[in-house]
């Protein structure tokens, strides 16, 4: 059975114009998929019209009248918006038209529709934002990147189980490491929220490593790295914005002479390898963790 993705093509900061050739790229990568491009029908197919995939059979159109907007509230987002873009290809997935839907749109609005449209799994209260990282030793996990922000002490350990459990059947590993995000290694460091959630979890029957600092991530200190959606998403977006930088300041200094450019030609495979590595891009993909249907966030 080919894979049908369902695309919020309204989402994010550029709507159509991004998420329909992003679609379209897709589909020259996976010739085996499917996608279902919802949105305002008149947007979505002139941009299949300038790409000139208007009659590609992979391609299915269905108009959604309403849009979330990224300043728009949860609650509003559920309740007035019914008819969305981001609602229908939750409910596509739903329905089993698709087996996942892609949404680059506001965050808390995404998590309170999937929330709502496809509930949890048993004994978990909330979805958490779960995405991989580069790491010195390979990669890690960490969650939560934005749904909650405002988290107890047993949420963090839910987050903790969600995370090792997927980890485990994703990386075959049987007892994943799971590090607590926090500003110091200590056990006295940390809001009570954090401290409470690190005795739950020196209790569980985790792997639980103890606390990890902000440099512990890239080290690759934990397998699995858990904090709250506030501090998750404030990390993720940091960094994001220190690769774009390194980035930047490799590209002015290569380009100030002959020589360095030079130098810039010589080391271009060692360059390319390495922005293969960092590039945020790559890791763009967030899943929606606990959700009877897979739904993941873009940006």
């Amino acid at each position: 059975m080919a894979l049908t993705i369902a695309i919020d093509c309204m989402g994010g900061d550029h709507g159509p114009q991004v998420t329909v050739p992003g679609a379209l790229e897709f589909l020259k990568l996976h010739g085996d998929a499917q996608v279902i491009l919802v949105g305002l029908e008149d947007l979505v197919r002139g941009e299949l019209r300038k790409a000139r995939a208007d009659n590609d059979a992979r391609v299915r159109v269905c108009h959604a009248p309403q849009m979330v907007s990224m300043a728009e509230s949860p609650a509003s987002a559920l309740r007035a918006k019914k008819e969305s873009s981001m609602r229908v290809v939750v409910e596509l997935v739903k329905r089993g038209e698709a087996q996942a839907a892609v949404s680059a749109g506001n965050t808390g609005a995404l998590m309170a529709i999937s929330r709502f449209v496809l509930k949890t799994l048993p004994g978990i209260d909330r979805p958490a934002i779960i995405s991989v990282l580069p790491t010195l030793t390979g990669s890690t996990y960490m969650l939560d990147l934005g749904a909650n922000v405002d988290c107890g002490p047993e949420h963090l350990l839910q987050f903790a189980i969600m995370g090792s459990t997927l980890v485990s059947a994703l990386e075959h590993k049987e007892r994943p490491t799971v590090g607590l995000l926090n500003i110091g290694e200590e056990a006295i460091k940390g809001t009570e929220a954090v401290k409470q959630a690190a005795e739950l979890l020196r209790s569980s029957s985790l792997n639980f490593i103890g606390n990890v600092e902000g440099d512990g991530i890239y080290k690759g200190r934990a397998d699995v790295v858990v904090c709250d959606g506030f501090v998750g998403n404030v990390a993720l977006k940091a960094s994001e914005g220190l690769a774009q930088m390194f980035g930047s300041f490799l590209r002015e200094e290569f380009r100030r002479t002959v020589f360095t450019r030079l130098a810039a030609l010589v080391a271009w495979p060692v360059l390319a390898s390495f922005k293969r590595r960092v590039d945020h891009r790559r890791y763009n993909g967030a899943t929606l963790l606990v959700l009877r249907g897979i739904v993941v966030k873009s940006h």
